[in-house]
């Protein structure tokens, strides 16, 4: 009988102040302890922003399921983790004639929001669907010859003291964060 074979999932997260994140810990909570899951903490690891390329390259070219963990700032990624795509994903490693360290590997959003579900419509307060939104990661993924997969993505962390219907309640940050848990271990075993 053949040995199964389980993929490597490297969680790149990041999140300006994780510290005071509702969202996020807990998604991470929910899947630190999964084997061949590894957290990667961007912001920790580099508080100076002065990444090292060798370093980050090498983790991915480790890792079969990359997925970009962050909260939806200004309908986009965080500065750390634009800076790091910027710095990372380089000619001739991630494209170009001889980038094709990343062909073949997936790469999934999971981005937590503030806004409300409804509100990420067209028509609505938003105007744009995540989907839409999340468009040049895909385009990145494409880029390098990646997979794309269906971002995760949670919404409702708005300030509880606004008390605003529809923020996400800690029954549903649970049931979510068991989804993405869940998500993780299927990816890992597929």
């Amino acid at each position: 009988m053949a040995e199964q074979v389980m993929k490597k999932v490297l969680v790149i997260l990041a999140h300006p102040n994780f510290a005071e994140s509702r969202g996020n810990k807990a998604l991470v909570e929910a899947v630190q302890e999964i084997p061949s899951v590894k957290i990667h903490y961007l912001y920790e690891r580099y508080p100076n922003w002065q990444i090292d390329v060798q370093v980050e390259q090498e983790l991915l070219r480790s890792h079969d399921l990359i997925v970009l963990q962050h909260p939806l700032q200004w309908y986009s990624v965080p500065p750390l983790l634009k800076k790091w795509m910027d710095d990372v994903l380089t000619y001739g490693f991630a494209y170009g004639e001889a980038g094709t360290a990343l062909k073949g590997k997936e790469l999934m959003p999971v981005v937590t929001a503030g806004g409300l579900s409804e509100m990420y419509v067209a028509g609505g307060a938003v105007n744009f669907t995540m989907s839409e939104l999340l468009r040049p990661i895909q385009q990145t993924a494409n880029f390098c010859g990646m997979s794309y997969k269906t971002p995760f993505v949670v919404h409702g962390f708005l300030p509880k003291e606004l008390e605003i219907p529809g923020t996400i309640s800690d029954e549903q940050l649970l049931q979510a964060s068991n989804w993405y848990k869940q998500l993780l271990q299927q990816c890992v075993a597929s």
